[in-house]
C-alpha cells in the first residue's frame, strides 16, 4: 500500500474551559485548562495510525516552548516528521470550550504553518498516492509552495479540508487548488459561505462543479451529505452520541476526514467510509480533546486484524 502524505501542522492545543465566551472588557474565570498535542495534520495522521494505514508525517516543528512541547510529544509517540525544523518560533492554538462542548479557536501561527520552497523535494513521490491538505496552511503566503508541489504530481488523490477560514484563502490560490480535482471536506456553514448557495443540494452541486469530484459536507447531528460529480447525492445519518457525554468537539472534523481517507485506502466505498467515520467522530465528540486512545478506538470494533477493517455494524 502506498502512503498518505499528511502535510500540515502539529501544534500545542491549549484547551481552556469557560462558562461562556467573554465579551469585550469582561473579566471571567476559567474552570480548567490543559495542554495537549494537536493540529489538524497531526490529528488526521493519528486516525490513519489507528487504522494501520501508512502515512508520511510532514509537519514542521519550530523553536520556543511550544516547539519543544510538540517535539517531545512526537518523540514519545515515535513519530519523526520528514519536514525540516525551521529556526522560527512555533505557535499554538487556544481552544475555548463552553459547557455544551462547542469550541472556539484563537490561533497563533508560527513555523508550523509556513512551508518553504524546496521542502517537498526531499519526498519520495513514488511512495505516495494520497495527500491530506488543510486550508489553514494554504491561506498563508507560503501556501503557494504546497500548491505548486501538488501541481507537479497530478497523480495524487487530494483530500482538502478548507477549514472555517475558507473565504480567507486568496481566490487565485483556491482556483489553482480546485483545478487539481480535490475531494472537499467541509461543513455546511463553510460550504454555504463559499458558494453563496441557499440550500444544501445547491451548495454541493456548486462545489462538485468546481472540482469535478466528490464534496463531503458534514451536518453535525444531521449526518453527512455526499455530493457526487454525476449529480447524484447521498445523506449518511450521524452516529448517536453517548447519553450524558462530557466531551467537546475539538478534532471531530479531523478524525472524520482522517477516517474517510483511511477507509478509502482500505477499499471501502465513500458511503461506507463516511458511515464508519461518523462513528469515529461521534466518539471524539464524547471525549475531552482531539484524539482517541487505542483502547477507545478498539472498542468501536472497526478493526480486528493488523491493517484490516472488519465488520462495523
Amino acid at each position: 500500500m502506498k502512503k498518505v502524505l499528511v502535510a500540515g501542522s502539529a501544534v500545542v492545543d491549549v484547551v481552556i474551559h469557560v462558562d461562556h465566551l467573554p465579551k469585550r472588557g469582561e473579566d471571567i474565570n476559567v474552570y480548567g485548562q490543559d495542554m495537549s498535542l494537536g493540529g489538524c495534520a497531526y490529528n488526521v495522521s493519528d486516525c490513519l495510525r489507528h487504522f494501520g494505514v501508512p502515512f508520511v508525517p510532514f509537519y514542521p516543528v519550530g523553536t520556543g516552548v511550544y516547539g519543544d512541547f510538540v517535539r517531545a510529544r512526537l518523540k514519545e509517540r515515535g513519530i519523526v516528521s520528514e519536514a525540516p525544523s525551521p529556526a522560527e518560533e512555533n505557535g499554538c492554538c487556544y481552544c475555548l470550550v463552553e459547557p455544551d462542548g462547542e469550541r472556539t479557536f484563537i490561533c497563533y501561527h508560527g513555523a508550523e504553518y509556513r512551508f518553504q520552497p524546496g521542502w517537498f523535494d526531499q519526498l519520495d513521490a513514488s511512495q505516495i498516492d494520497t495527500v491530506y491538505l488543510c486550508g489553514l496552511e494554504v491561506e498563508e503566503p507560503t501556501g503557494i509552495n504546497m500548491i505548486e508541489y501538488l501541481e507537479r504530481h497530478p497523480e495524487y488523490t487530494i483530500f482538502f479540508a478548507p477549514s472555517a477560514r475558507i473565504c480567507n484563502i486568496p481566490k487565485e490560490k483556491m482556483n489553482r487548488l480546485l483545478a487539481l480535482h480535490p475531494i472537499l471536506h467541509l461543513n455546511l456553514d463553510e460550504a454555504s459561505r463559499f458558494t453563496g448557495a441557499d440550500t444544501l443540494h445547491e451548495a454541493g452541486s456548486r462545489l462538485t462543479d468546481q472540482t469535478g469530484n466528490l464534496a463531503i459536507i458534514t451536518l453535525g447531528s444531521k449526518g453527512c451529505y455526499l455530493s457526487y460529480p454525476d449529480g447524484n447525492y447521498e445523506l449518511i445519518p450521524a452516529s448517536p452520541l453517548q447519553e450524558g457525554h462530557g466531551g467537546d468537539a475539538i478534532g471531530a472534523g479531523d478524525s472524520h476526514i482522517g477516517s474517510i481517507i483511511a477507509l478509502r485506502k482500505l477499499g471501502f466505498s465513500f458511503g461506507k467510509a463516511v458511515r464508519l467515520a461518523n462513528r469515529v467522530s461521534a466518539e471524539v465528540v464524547c471525549t475531552d480533546g482531539a484524539l482517541l486512545s487505542d483502547e477507545q478506538f478498539e472498542r468501536l470494533h472497526l478493526i480486528q486484524t493488523e491493517g484490516g477493517v472488519t465488520s462495523a455494524g
